[in-house]
């Protein structure tokens, strides 16, 4: 395949194209592009498939919370061990290594406000290595994984969608 960033680019922007669509926009025959799609999962460069969704069209509860944390990394426990240990409790969408002044940005969504905070209280803040906390909760979204939330733009996405 002689440009495998577009294909990336193309399933980064619609997963769902199929490889006869991959193959028209990249020029490429529909073998080679599902051979590289295969490749790529094996080797990990795609680790996965993701939907978007807007929750706040369903009945569903939810609250979603970026967290600012400061660490110390200790005598073998370095920053991907800790990060680890974080991200290993189900509620953790993703954690992030910084610069700046806090080390790890953690993103977690919760049923409510008191859940959020109580994870931070009872489970991030007191392991042995976190020196401090701070917790911003995302009062409403406008752009997520390239996707716009504003209705105008969803009412022109869903006549894109309807093909």
């Amino acid at each position: 395949m002689q440009h495998p960033e577009k294909l990336l680019d193309l399933l980064c922007q619609d997963a769902r194209l199929t490889p006869a669509q991959l193959a028209a926009m990249t020029g490429e025959t529909e073998e080679a592009v599902t051979e590289a799609v295969r490749a790529f999962e094996k080797n990990d460069t795609i680790l996965g498939y993701k939907t978007v969704i807007d929750w706040d069209k369903t009945a569903k509860e939810s609250v979603t919370a970026l967290i600012e944390v400061k660490i110390t990394p200790q005598q073998g426990m370095g920053f991907d061990e800790i990060a680890r240990l974080i991200y290993s409790h189900p509620q953790v969408e993703s954690v992030y290594l910084m610069s700046g002044g806090f080390d790890l940005t953690v993103i977690i969504t919760g049923r409510s406000m008191r859940e959020v905070a109580r994870f931070v209280s009872e489970q991030l803040a007191p392991m042995e290595n976190v020196l401090s906390t701070g917790t911003h909760f995302i009062l409403k979204k406008y752009k997520e994984y390239g996707v716009e939330y504003d209705p105008s733009v969803n009412d022109k996405r869903e006549v894109m969608l309807a093909w």
